[in-house]
């Protein structure tokens, strides 16, 4: 449990970082946009194929997966019926919101977790996965599409091999299945770049939390509050049922389903909404919300489920 509060700190320390540096605007007006061009178009896709290309395959299609995908899903499509139907939200805002309450933080929080409370550092390799290869193109071609203005069956098709962040998941899942790596020379080259898109991703959060105020009366509130929920409980509580009373799991494979589900909100979530300008604060308050609970969720769930 050290490992785990020295991380969490090791991540609020990188976000503080991004803050002062915000607040001092010690990086200029257009820094934000700049990191986050960066980490979307170089950093990430680099990180998400070395991950994916070393990963083990078995690992990858556990029982694990098919219960992080209802989980995700369900939680994901709760809020999209809340929001398109009830809220009459609009669609890229609702997709983002939609991902806070359903795309969790597998990387830069799961792996810590993974290690230090799960004991596998490769336990959230079927999250990352299912994410990166499903539920991000899914996503990221919805945004494009209602962002853009043209929305065709070829802009669709032709999503994959124009979004890098799914160019570099699907070539490194591909690796994976195969047994195939490139040159050690340049899994080097994409491991040097990758290992920037973490503090690169935080750096950035923290310089958008300077000058801003969290939960703000304002119409994103409401939406806030309910991806948030939907992610610290409902998304836990999801796992658990699916994982014990469908696909039979307990003892530790069980601990670990709940765990992974417990995860905060990914920082690609507010990526991706400043990405493409829409749905910024839901993104970014839902990240640190439920970064700051996901904390007191994952100490109840080891209590509750470690062995």
């Amino acid at each position: 449990m050290l490992g785990v509060l020295v991380g969490f700190a090791i991540v609020a320390a990188v976000i503080a970082t991004g803050w002062i540096l915000g607040r001092t605007r010690l990086l200029g007006d257009g820094a934000s946009m700049t990191l986050n061009r960066l980490a979307f178009f170089v950093l990430s896709p680099a990180i998400l194929f070395t991950v994916l290309a070393r990963a083990d395959i078995h690992a990858l299609l556990s029982t694990q997966l098919p219960v992080a995908a209802i989980a995700s899903v369900t939680t994901i499509a709760a809020f999209l019926l809340v929001s398109l139907l009830a809220w009459r939200r609009r669609i890229p805002e609702a997709v983002i919101g939609a991902l806070g309450a359903g795309y969790q933080n597998a990387n830069n929080i799961g792996l810590p977790v993974s290690l230090y409370i799960l004991g596998e550092a490769a336990a959230s390799a079927p999250v990352i996965l299912l994410q990166l290869v499903v539920l991000a193109p899914i996503a990221l071609a919805i945004l494009d599409m209602t962002t853009s203005g043209h929305a065709s069956i070829g802009r669709v098709l032709l999503q994959p091999v124009r979004n890098p962040m799914v160019i570099g998941s699907v070539l490194g899942f591909i690796c994976a299945l195969t047994g195939w790596l490139p040159p050690e020379p340049v899994m080097d080259f994409f491991e040097l770049l990758g290992g920037a898109a973490v503090p690169v991703l935080l750096i950035n959060f923290g310089l958008s939390l300077a000058g801003s105020r969290i939960l703000a009366p304002g119409p994103d509130r409401k939406d806030i509050v309910l991806a948030s929920v939907l992610k610290l409980v409902a998304m836990p509580a999801i796992a658990w049922a699916v994982a014990r009373f469908v696909f039979g799991l307990d003892g530790h494979a069980l601990f670990v389903a709940v765990a992974l589900a417990a995860l905060p909100a990914a920082n690609n979530v507010f990526n991706f909404a400043q990405r493409y300008d829409r749905g910024v604060t839901i993104g970014r308050d839902t990240v640190l919300i439920t970064t700051v609970g996901s904390f007191p969720v994952l100490l109840v769930v080891a209590a509750l489920l470690a062995a």
